[in-house]
């Protein structure tokens, strides 16, 4: 039986623990006890092993008595380098812990990708990076979904594959940079996507916004050496397309709630929890500066967070208007 330690006690981090839960003994490591307790509430089908709720001041111990643990880390990027720089207890194990990343997003000040953050603390070769569409509500269900596994390490990759569950299928690739992009990415376009039905602009109009979305994320993508075919899969176009159609969304709620004159404020605080676009749409606009890409729907996503017009501002994306 597998050890498997899981960083982050927010809802991927517990639809994690519970489909690893189905063959691995898993133990959940969180800053909030709140978050430990969600577990038994929101988890609607019995797991065949119930994992173990850790204070971080006994993860040591555990750690060490287990034989070839993995990890996984499911922390929000906003809070990723923060959580890093205080995990002293980290210091004397980490540099043979196996890692698989569940963070999405780019941070702010930076423009820091979460394997960059990530890279200044464990080996490369010893990370792999989750991707594809995934509701956390859904995964606690044990409902069916695919999921992708990037890494360098193949070998890495196949033995967090043979983890999860029957209901989970998982694919093996290399494109730890275009996962990251796009994982990031598809959130501030799932913000357009809520505005978009939000505002009742229609069906058209949805299909133009996420198709053009989608090529903006793979074009972006490609300027950092992303591969093409990732967006067209389920890293890139299944998230996306998942992503920004449903209320179970919280990046698509920020953007409905935005259309229908909510502040943001007030929308992050009906959420109580990271809508990870919020941050990403500034980071992205800022490499976008730096370095000249052109990436409009994010522009215009960013200028809405920051208070502009929400009518004014996607009407303009899918105007005929020639600037």
């Amino acid at each position: 039986m597998q050890d498997i330690f899981v960083f982050g006690g927010g809802a991927w981090g517990l639809a994690l623990a519970f489909a690893f839960s189905q063959k691995n003994r898993v133990f959940i490591l969180s800053r909030r006890k709140l978050n430990l307790i969600r577990y038994d509430t929101s988890m609607t089908q019995d797991s065949s092993i119930t994992p173990y709720q850790l204070e971080y001041d006994d993860f040591l111990s555990c750690y060490k008595n287990s034989n070839n643990p993995l990890c996984v880390i499911a922390i929000a990027s906003a809070f990723l380098r923060d959580f890093m720089e205080k995990a002293n207890f980290l210091s004397s194990v980490r540099h043979d812990m196996q890692v698989l990343v569940a963070s999405k997003g780019i941070e702010q000040g930076s423009g820091a990708f979460v394997n960059e953050i990530l890279e200044q603390y464990f080996r490369a070769d010893s990370m792999c990076y989750l991707a594809g569409p995934s509701f956390a509500k859904e995964v606690m269900k044990g409902l069916p979904c695919a999921l992708v596994i990037h890494s360098s390490n193949e070998n890495l990759s196949k033995r967090y594959a043979q983890c999860f569950p029957d209901f989970i299928k998982t694919y093996v690739q290399n494109d730890v940079i275009g996962a990251e992009i796009a994982g990031a990415y598809k959130n501030v376009i799932a913000i357009a996507g809520g505005i978009c039905d939000g505002l009742e602009l229609g069906n058209n109009a949805k299909a133009s916004l996420l198709s053009r979305g989608l090529v903006e994320m793979a074009r972006f993508g490609a300027f950092f050496g992303a591969k093409q075919e990732t967006f067209l899969g389920l890293s890139g176009s299944g998230d996306l397309f998942l992503t920004s159609n449903s209320t179970m969304s919280r990046n698509y709620r920020v953007g409905f709630g935005l259309a229908n004159n909510k502040s943001l404020e007030q929308i992050l605080n009906e959420l109580g929890e990271v809508a990870e676009g919020v941050y990403s749409a500034k980071s992205i606009v800022q490499i976008s500066k730096k370095h000249n890409l052109y990436t409009p729907i994010a522009f215009e996503v960013q200028a809405i967070l920051e208070g502009g017009s929400v009518q004014s501002g996607l009407k303009n994306l899918l105007s005929n208007k020639r600037k």
